[in-house]
């Protein structure tokens, strides 16, 4: 489930990264898979806006799509790329099976 202090924490972060390079992984469907670099441009209350480097394109994503996973954004930190959100613990969200 999705909070909206998870929300304002990851507007809070973007806004702070703005100008930084990313990755921007996601898919297009149909095992269609993209990764792309590309700049953070703007914020916005629902929104935020990256510029693609490859083909000077700017698309928008909701927060929503990075905190559902829909999109996964890696920050470049001057040395290597981090995700912005940490990866699920699949031990975690595994269900118990009751015998």
């Amino acid at each position: 489930m999705i909070y909206k202090n998870d929300i304002m924490n990851l507007k809070t972060d973007i806004g702070e990264k703005i100008g930084q390079k990313i990755i921007v992984k996601g898919s297009l469907g149909r095992s269609k898979p993209y990764e792309e670099q590309a700049t953070i441009e703007k914020t916005y209350p629902n929104i935020f806006v990256v510029k693609y480097e490859e083909n000077q394109r700017s698309v928008t994503y909701t927060y929503t799509d990075v905190l559902t996973r829909a999109v996964e954004v890696q920050v470049y930190d001057g040395v290597s790329y981090s995700p912005l959100i940490p990866p699920i613990d699949e031990t975690k969200t595994r269900k118990k099976k009751i015998l």
